[in-house]
């Protein structure tokens, strides 16, 4: 049966978002419905002119589209759900809609690993973008560089997010098991989604199995002297491999020139080259590693790689300028890990120095929420001068943060908007005459805060 018409729920996901503008560039009729609808991804479909539909209504059986594309957030005892199942319509997953529309046929460059995998990807794409290869890539976020989150490309590259979170509800297993890839990057591997898997072992079960599908000619890019990946790689390795991190000893290894990692140099198979730019953080200079070999294994120089790195401009989200006064500036960030919290803020505190941080942290993921990573949390936002975590939860979830941070005078938990912005503003006001920066962390809409702490700001100055 021929596909003209797609409808997915779940659309405003960042994943889901960006294979709605593929589907809409290959000609498709594309509509959706979510329960969430925010920016930016939210903003890019209404560009697109791609009619959104809030709640999940069984009546959006009337559109009768050929196909119904399934979000992973979508689960059983869902009203709209339940209409396609008990009507015996079509249905898939995202990840398969991709395998079967727009990968066939393809070089996949996919970018995995427990952090950094839209940061990677974005600058995969983007390197390749500028030395004339113009790829098709899905990117789990919307960067500054491109005027969409996703595009088909005039050529076989394509550059994607593999994501090793669930397809859908039917359909258990990671997303990028469909992606059949010819250069994977592996950036690093830790435990996540604790909803999903039971443990470590189970995640790098995950990763074996999308090893298992790059072919002999491909190649599997991987973070150096990191066990949970060298476990996964031991478990069966058909393609070639590179290696890459920090220090002399790494055949492919970064050095940083200054301690905010706004300079760095790169040291690729004998070449060297020195890259300033705009971006923050050791953990970004290892993603930039990864990406300029990634993008080698598709014939890029390290002096074309080099090039577009000082020239990259960033993604929405992450650790983005939202607004820059003489009294403060206001970041905004995806971080949603222990993990890319600590290195997030590391990055921050050797950019700024002594200048005051306070960090506002939502841990809205379902393994934040969980507890699994409780006992990391408070040690991981160390480098902020003070940290308020925000407890938007119906049922307050994370009442557990409140004595966890009894024995930590700089952290509190906070459960409302009002008792949150009132903290930022004691805080611009105990530190008036000095710049302070705000960094707000979350993997969702931070209760639309980002624009009412904008504005406070420019009040205030």
């Amino acid at each position: 049966m021929m596909t003209t018409h797609i409808h997915i729920l779940g659309i405003c996901g960042t994943f889901m978002g960006s294979l709605a503008a593929l589907a809409k560039e290959q000609g498709l009729r594309v509509t959706g419905c979510d329960e969430s609808v925010y920016p930016p991804m939210s903003t890019q479909l209404e560009t697109l002119g791609i009619d959104l539909i809030q709640g999940f209504d069984k009546d959006q059986l009337k559109l009768a589209p050929d196909l119904f594309v399934i979000g992973n957030a979508i689960s059983r005892g869902n009203p709209l759900l339940e209409e396609i199942l008990d009507k015996g319509l079509r249905y898939t997953s995202g990840p398969q809609f991709l395998a079967e529309h727009i990968l066939p046929g393809k070089w996949v460059l996919a970018v995995s690993g427990t952090h950094g995998k839209t940061t990677t990807t974005t600058m995969l794409a983007w390197i390749l973008e500028c030395a004339g290869m113009s790829p098709g890539f899905l990117i789990g976020g919307v960067p500054n560089d491109f005027d969409l989150s996703a595009r088909l490309g005039d050529t076989p590259f394509f550059v994607i997010e593999a994501d090793e979170y669930d397809s859908a509800f039917f359909d258990k297993r990671s997303k990028f098991v469909h992606y059949r890839p010819r250069t994977l990057v592996i950036n690093n591997l830790e435990f996540d989604h604790a909803d999903i898997f039971d443990d470590l072992g189970a995640i790098q079960t995950q990763f074996h199995h999308v090893t298992r599908t790059v072919p002999r000619i491909g190649q599997v890019i991987y973070q150096a002297a990191t066990p949970a990946i060298d476990e996964v790689l031991s478990m069966g390795l058909w393609s070639e491999s590179q290696a890459f991190g920090k220090g002399s000893s790494a055949e492919n290894r970064y050095a940083l020139l200054s301690d905010d990692g706004r300079r760095f140099s790169l040291h690729v198979d004998g070449e060297n080259e020195n890259i300033a730019w705009h971006m923050t953080g050791e953990h970004n200079v290892a993603n930039a590693l990864a990406a300029v070999l990634a993008a080698r294994h598709a014939g890029v120089s390290l002096a074309q790689s080099a090039y577009a790195l000082a020239r990259f401009g960033g993604i929405k989200r992450r650790m983005e300028c939202l607004i820059d006064t003489q009294m403060a500036t206001l970041y905004d960030d995806f971080a949603h890990h222990p993990s890319a919290i600590e290195t997030t803020l590391k990055g921050l505190r050797a950019h700024v120095g002594d200048a005051p941080i306070l960090a506002l942290i939502e841990p809205r993921s379902n393994t934040m929420r969980s507890g699994i990573h409780k006992a990391s949390l408070a040690p991981s936002a160390g480098n902020a001068d003070q940290v308020i975590w925000a407890d938007f939860s119906p049922t307050r979830e994370l009442a557990w943060l409140t004595p966890m941070l009894a024995s930590e005078p700089k952290q509190t938990a906070l459960d409302s908007r009002e008792a949150i912005q009132q903290a930022v503003s004691d805080f611009l006001v105990q530190h008036r005459g000095l710049k302070v920066h705000i960094l707000m962390m979350s993997n969702g809409s931070f209760a639309g805060m980002r624009e009412s702490l904008s504005n406070m700001i420019k009040h205030n100055e």
